[in-house]
């Protein structure tokens, strides 16, 4: 299982908000000393995001997000950009800037034939965001345009759409449990492995080595799959989780 250590860019600088509330954030400083530190722990992946962008399409951070690709390349790391990405010529400037991977989420639900027709253009480089929103029924329902609208389509309809297309990976956000520390949604992860053969990485809740580690154990009820990779910020920028520990126990599950 891959680990992906988030920075999430909002102005030119590092922050957390909780549960994609822009009136709820905390501060974590200048982007690219995180991007030292999670490179110098032994981090294979950053998954960075534009939260500017994702508000309003326009790629506010985008010169902070090179500068990071240029710092970590030397090291190997890869690095995934979500955040506003809904256009091919998006997508054709982040990739050709060094990014490993772009996510696309908003364009995914309201323009799925643009993110298929990328995806057979960069075969494994487009993912595609999920992010959801537990609604009083019960059903999880996607969000879109930074988590400020919700979106009709259900999320199985959205994983038949991308169903044997070249998706990188399917990233999956519990958005009540975004930067709350109150554990992944365990219950909604097995229940989309059971949906999509696509690779489905976790985000949002990851608190603690133990959590980290129930993803680890998590398997697909229906077909045994594993969770291919977690996206990690807050434990990671407040101290609940080190990196290198945590680098550490992903690798093992290889």
């Amino acid at each position: 299982m891959d680990l992906l250590a988030a920075i999430d860019l909002r102005d030119g600088t590092a922050v957390r908000l909780v549960q994609g509330d822009f009136a709820r954030q905390r501060d974590y400083g200048d982007p690219l000393a995180l991007a030292d530190r999670f490179s110098a722990g032994g981090a294979r992946w950053l998954h960075v995001v534009d939260l500017d962008a994702a508000r309003t399409g326009m790629p506010v951070n985008f010169s902070t997000i090179e500068v990071i690709v240029d710092r970590v390349a030397a090291a190997g790391v890869a690095v995934e950009v979500g955040g506003g990405i809904r256009t091919r010529d998006q997508v054709s400037r982040a990739l050709g800037i060094g990014v490993s991977r772009v996510v696309m989420g908003t364009a995914a639900l309201e323009d799925p034939d643009l993110v298929l027709s990328v995806a057979d253009e960069h075969p494994g480089a487009v993912a595609v965001g999920i992010d959801f929103r537990l609604r009083g029924d019960g059903v999880r329902e996607p969000a879109v345009r930074g988590w400020t609208q919700g979106s009709p389509t259900s999320l199985r309809r959205v994983l038949d759409s991308l169903e044997g297309a070249a998706i990188g990976a399917v990233i999956v956000t519990s958005i009540e449990r975004d930067g709350m520390l109150s554990g992944p949604d365990l219950g909604g992860l097995a229940d989309i492995m059971d949906m999509t053969t696509l690779p489905v990485v976790a985000s949002g809740g990851v608190s603690s080595m133990a959590d980290l580690e129930a993803l680890l154990a998590l398997r697909s009820p229906l077909n045994g799959r594993q969770i291919s990779g977690a996206v990690v910020g807050r434990a990671l920028l407040d101290g609940r989780i080190e990196i290198e520990e945590a680098v550490a126990a992903c690798e093992l599950s290889e």
